[in-house]
Order: structure tokens, then sequence, then C-alpha cells
């Protein structure tokens, strides 16, 4: 018996859907190395694009900002810079993974800097 058109239609947009958001999700990084990153963004990107990140030399990373900017392109944005602009490549010092992160936190009002731990203080 072949099943129903309509419920296998069902099942690829489902299918679809979940793997969208599977493949949207920022998986987590360990706590040193979010805290190493904030610390990065709010010090030296904040150096460019103002130390509450709400524009300098370089453009607001503020959610509001970021708001219709596609995630692609602005993790492609930190990881290969912008030719021709002080925006530098990060690419040898991030990964992926980290940019999306970055990224998926600028998006959502970005954490506080809490500085950098001192080795072995937080054990």
């Amino acid at each position: 018996m072949k099943p129903p058109a309509l419920l296998m239609h069902v099942l690829v947009l489902v299918g679809l859907t979940l793997m969208s958001v599977l493949a949207s999700a920022t998986p987590p990084l360990a706590a040193e190395r979010e805290r190493v990153l904030v610390h990065m963004v709010r010090q030296d990107c904040g150096s460019c694009h103002g130390l509450t990140l709400a524009g300098g030399l370089g453009p607001a990373l503020t959610p509001a900002a970021l708001a219709d900017k596609p995630v692609e392109g602005l993790v492609a944005t930190v990881m290969d810079g912008r030719p021709g602009t002080p925006m530098p490549p990060f690419r040898g010092i991030l990964s992926e993974l980290e940019a999306h992160w970055i990224i998926h936190q600028l998006m959502h009002g970005f954490p506080a800097d809490r500085g950098l731990a001192l080795q072995g203080a937080e054990r």
C-alpha cells in the first residue's frame, strides 16, 4: 500500500524543518573558551566597534544593528575580514564554530567581560 502523497509531503517538510533547526543551533563551547572569546570581542573588536559594541570606526554590533543581517554573512566577515577595510580576518585565530558562537551572542546581547581567568584560580 502506497502512503498518501499529502502525508509524504508533511513528513518531508517536518524533516527539513528539523534539519534546519539543528543546523542553525550553536553547539556549546567550553566555559573557559567562552570567557576568552567574550574578552577578545569586548577588548579587540571593541577597539573598532566601540567598547559597548555600539559602533565606532566599525559599525555597531548590537542585536538591533545585526537583526536583518544573515548569520552566514556575518560569520564570513569574522572569518575572512573585509578586504579594503580595517576589518581583519580571524581565520586561524577562531574556528567557524567559535565565529558562529560569537555571532549568536552578538545577535542576542553580548555578555559582559569578566576578564581572563587566572590559570588555576577557578578550579
